[in-house]
């Protein structure tokens, strides 16, 4: 199962185990369980402190635990094979077991310890989603840290029927004791909030006691990375408030176009630029979503933002770089039937509709790169297109053009998504010249039709947007209020692009870097005054 270096890499890790380990296997006459006993017993070979038996009994067949030796009420369910995306997960949850500290902020560790009550989660995942890891390593650490929470994690296209049974349209989806918790990527901390009704206030309690920062990004995308990067390295004490640190990126896969790098992945390139922040000791915080801004009242004041929690952090100059979201097609049934056929995600989801009928919505770049991917997986794919013409790439259409299970239409207009009330069944689609009707029968929809900025938050603050809500900057990435920058997809710059992005938040922290120089600070007092 695993090759030499995949071997050599694992043994190095299994050296920080501080203390035994065991592998209990639950396995029946298939593949899937050959696999697992072999994955497990090549593990076991690596290290004197881990040790592999195969006489499980629980009904999940293949599936293991991971636990400590010294406390068999401390463990991991994996129900499948944790390759692909969720390696690094099974990595983990072994040095977790072992005893390897994780790195993770202390006090969240100290709020798992103290949950009380008994929590039974499941979760499932699927090796080509790249949200899932995310949510995989929390609920492993807290099942290891608390002997009141158990986690069992599923591969969905090993336990197909069960993913049926349950209704698994969209991953990663979470369960606990039994009934749905979370659609979505979640941390750590989104957890706790959800479980310890104390977990906001004593988050918001911790920001609010920041010092005033010189530079404060809101967004932690490629555009915010290179902002704080620039910031810092000019000597500018610089913070990142980020909903999501590197926001798009995490929901991009292969990456071809951004020069000197020939190819990349966007979980992996959000993980570089997470690392270069924190090489320049910028003060990260993740999970805080900006609510509102009261801009200083004069160049050299104090702006204030107000995250969802409730913290308050200051600052003299700001950079938003909130990026943009996905458009929704806003027709009936698409909130209904959301996660429950309807999609945004091709590459986290399309392994769930494994030989299925699905539409992508969306002829631009991302939709026939969608088709592209999700051909390979399912049974038919029928491409949905608004204008008389596909927008992307010549190159994209070819590759398109050339699938035996793709249809293609053009001046169609989808008008609804139907169900039978727990899954989509099928949409209504125009067809724009004509104006003739008619339905379509599939079992999956994915909206790709281009992005919103996530600007509502900013309407009443007195800072300039466009017509389609985008935040509008000048060529030194300033706004229409003094110390106050922007840059990315959020701005009006013409072309939503990753190296655009970068560009243009470097441009901003030269901007903010040129405003503070220029600026002397003004006293609190004296502003309140």
């Amino acid at each position: 199962m695993l090759d030499a270096n995949m071997q050599t890499q694992l043994k190095q890790y299994l050296a920080n185990l501080r203390e035994p380990i065991e592998l209990v296997a639950s396995l029946g006459d298939d593949e899937k369980s050959a696999q697992t006993r072999e994955l497990l017993s090549e593990i076991a070979e690596l290290h004197e402190m881990v040790t592999a038996s195969f006489d499980g009994t629980h009904e999940r067949k293949p599936s293991f635990i991971i636990r400590r030796a010294s406390d068999a009420n401390k463990w991991v369910r994996f129900a499948g094979l944790p390759m692909g995306h969720e390696f690094t997960s099974l990595v983990l949850a072994l040095l977790w077991a072992g005893g390897h500290p994780p790195k993770v902020d202390a006090d969240l560790i100290e709020q798992v310890r103290a949950l009380e009550g008994d929590y039974e989660f499941e979760m499932f995942f699927s090796l080509s989603c790249h949200n899932c890891p995310d949510v995989v390593q929390a609920l492993t650490l807290m099942a290891l840290e608390n002997t009141h929470i158990t986690a069992t994690l599923i591969e969905g296209g090993t336990f197909q029927d069960e993913v049926e049974e349950r209704g698994v349209l969209a991953v990663p989806a979470t369960f606990l004791n039994g009934e749905s918790f979370f659609n979505g990527k979640m941390e750590l901390a989104e957890i706790l909030s959800k479980l310890d009704s104390g977990a906001d206030a004593k988050a918001a309690e911790k920001l609010s006691a920041k010092d005033p920062f010189e530079v404060l990004v809101i967004g932690g995308g490629p555009a915010g990375a290179a902002s704080a990067i620039y910031t810092a390295r000019k000597g500018f004490r610089t913070g990142i408030a980020a909903e999501r640190f590197g926001g798009q990126l995490q929901d991009t896969l292969g990456i071809e176009n951004l020069p000197g790098t020939s190819y990349t992945e966007g979980p992996k390139l959000s993980d570089d630029l997470k690392k270069q922040v924190a090489e320049n000791e910028i003060d990260m915080m993740d999970l805080a979503r900006a609510t509102e801004l009261k801009p200083a009242t004069e160049a050299g004041g104090m702006h204030e933002v107000t995250l969802a929690n409730g913290a308050v952090l200051k600052s003299r100059s700001l950079i938003l770089s909130t990026g943009a979201r996905w458009r929704n097609l806003g027709v009936p049934g698409e909130a209904e039937y959301r996660n429950k056929g309807v999609a945004y995600c091709p590459h986290c989801d399309g392994p769930l509709f494994k030989g299925k009928r699905i539409a992508v919505i969306g002829g631009g770049n991302s939709g026939v790169e969608a088709a592209i991917d999700l051909a390979k997986i399912v049974g038919h794919v029928t491409l949905i297109e608004f204008d008389k013409n596909l927008r992307a790439d010549e190159v994209l259409q070819r590759k398109l053009r050339s699938m035996d299970n793709v249809e293609i239409i053009t001046s169609g207009q989808t008008t609804e998504i139907i169900g039978d009330g727990s899954r989509v069944s099928g949409l209504v689609l125009k067809d724009r010249t004509s104006g003739d009707e008619r339905r379509i029968e599939l079992e999956g929809v994915f909206v790709q039709i281009g992005l919103v900025p996530n600007t509502e938050w900013l309407a009443d603050t007195g800072l300039e947007l466009s017509k389609f809500g985008e935040i509008v900057v000048d060529d030194h990435g300033a706004t229409n209020l003094p110390g106050i920058y922007a840059a990315g997809d959020a701005t009006t710059v013409k072309d939503k692009q990753i190296v655009v992005a970068m560009g243009t938040g470097a441009t901003a922290g030269l901007g903010a870097f040129d405003y503070l120089i220029r600026n002397e600070p003004i006293d609190e007092i004296a502003q309140a005054a």
